[in-house]
C-alpha cells in the first residue's frame, strides 16, 4: 500500500479555523486561495521572489508561495483579510490610502502585510542591513526611509509607487508609537 499523500489539516486564519484535506506538496498560498477563497493574497512570480503573496504567520512575515500549508498547522496566520478591525482600517491600510501607497494594487495585499511585519521587527530592534549600529546597545534604529526601504526589499511594486509606500510605512510606524 502507498504512503497517503494527502493530510487533514485545521489552519487557524485571521483567527478563523479551517480544516481541510489537501495535498503535501500544496503551498499555503494555493490552499488560502483556491481551497478557502482568500483571494486577497496574491499569487505573483510563484517563487518567492516579488512578495505579492506575503502573509503573517505568528506575527512575522512569510511568503506563502514558499511555506506548505501543512507546515502552518497550529500556527496563526493573518491575511490582508483578516489586518482590517471590521470597517475599521488598520493604521497601514489607512496610511497606504491616504498617501497613494499603490497603484495598481496588485502588491498592495503583500506590501500592507510585509509593512505590519517591518513595524513589528523596528518595534522589537531587529537591525536591518541598513541599520549602522547592530550593537544591543544602541538600542532602537530610527526608521528612515533607508531603513523602511531595506526592510521592505523583498516586496516589488511594479508601478513604482516605492516613494509613497516609504511615506506610508513611516506615517504608520508613527501613528503605533504615539499610541503606546
Amino acid at each position: 500500500m502507498a504512503p497517503s499523500t494527502t493530510s487533514a489539516l485545521t489552519l487557524n486564519i485571521n483567527g478563523e479555523k479551517h480544516t481541510l484535506s489537501v495535498d503535501h506538496r500544496t503551498t499555503l498560498l494555493d490552499a488560502l486561495r483556491e481551497r478557502l477563497d482568500l483571494t486577497g493574497t496574491k499569487k505573483g512570480c510563484d517563487q518567492g521572489q516579488c512578495g505579492a503573496c506575503t502573509v503573517l504567520i505568528d506575527g512575522r512575515r512569510a511568503v506563502s508561495c514558499l511555506q506548505l500549508a501543512v507546515a502552518a498547522e497550529g500556527r496563526e496566520i493573518t491575511t490582508i483579510e483578516g489586518v482590517a478591525d471590521g470597517d475599521r482600517l488598520h493604521p497601514v491600510q489607512q496610511a497606504f490610502l491616504d498617501l497613494d501607497g499603490f497603484q495598481c494594487g496588485y502588491c498592495t495585499p503583500g506590501q500592507i502585510c510585509s509593512a505590519l511585519g517591518v513595524i513589528e521587527e523596528h518595534a522589537a530592534g531587529w537591525p536591518s542591513a541598513a541599520t549602522e549600529d547592530v550593537r544591543p546597545e544602541a538600542g532602537v534604529p530610527e526608521l528612515t526611509a533607508e531603513e523602511i526601504r531595506e526592510r521592505m526589499s523583498g516586496n516589488l511594486c511594479r508601478c513604482g509607487a516605492y516613494v509613497s509606500i516609504v511615506q506610508a510605512v513611516a506615517k504608520a510606524a508613527r501613528a503605533e508609537e504615539e499610541a503606546i
